[in-house]
């Protein structure tokens, strides 16, 4: 196996003979039985989940950072985002999504990148921009949200990485490199203003 092989980010699926135990509202089991190398079986299991976006949202030089209140949970940051429905391509999710929680929508998007959370979990995560956002309607919010929507600047932004009720745990990578290297700091930049 050469290093390129080892360190490819290969999204999880599931094999053929995978068996769904367990329907949920959110949440599907597979399991499967699987040869193990010394040539015994055991039960494999895996979760497979919609899809979801987040939606980095720029508002002019801003920013869009949401307080969110859920039933049963904390108060959190987060971006616009949400799940992608049966049949909704990704783009198309993050359009209605924008909408929906924001009130703002733009013709300007680009797809940043897929990133794949858990290998035991079939789910990618699309993560979009959104320039040139401009405020159309109210939000129209789900009967369990509760979504204030606030503009930030691109440093507050970066030091969202600092941030423990920042919920977008896959940017704060991107996010640190930002704020301890200048260089990759104004990358994120114009990768995000263009």
């Amino acid at each position: 196996m050469n290093k390129k092989e080892l360190t490819a980010n290969k999204p999880p699926k599931l094999p053929p003979q995978a068996q769904c135990v367990f329907t949920g509202t959110i949440f599907d089991v597979y399991q499967w039985q699987q040869k193990m190398f010394d040539g015994t079986t055991e039960t494999f299991e895996k979760l497979k989940r919609p899809d979801t976006i987040q939606i980095i949202a720029l508002v002019g030089d801003k920013i869009m950072l949401q307080e969110q209140e859920q039933p049963g949970e904390a108060p959190f940051l987060s971006l616009p985002g949400g799940r992608v429905d049966k049949g909704e391509e990704p783009r198309a999710a993050a359009e209605r999504e924008l909408l929906e929680e924001t009130g703002y929508r733009t013709a300007d998007w680009f797809l940043w990148k897929q990133t794949n959370p858990h290998m035991k979990i079939v789910w990618t995560v699309h993560t979009y921009i959104a320039r040139h956002c401009v405020y159309v309607q109210p939000p129209q919010l789900d009967a369990g949200e509760k979504i204030t929507t606030n503009l930030i600047p691109f440093d507050d932004f970066i030091n969202l990485c600092h941030n423990e009720n920042f919920r977008e745990g896959r940017l704060r990578t991107d996010l640190l490199y930002a704020y301890f290297d200048a260089k990759k700091k104004q990358a994120l930049y114009k990768k995000l203003f263009g």
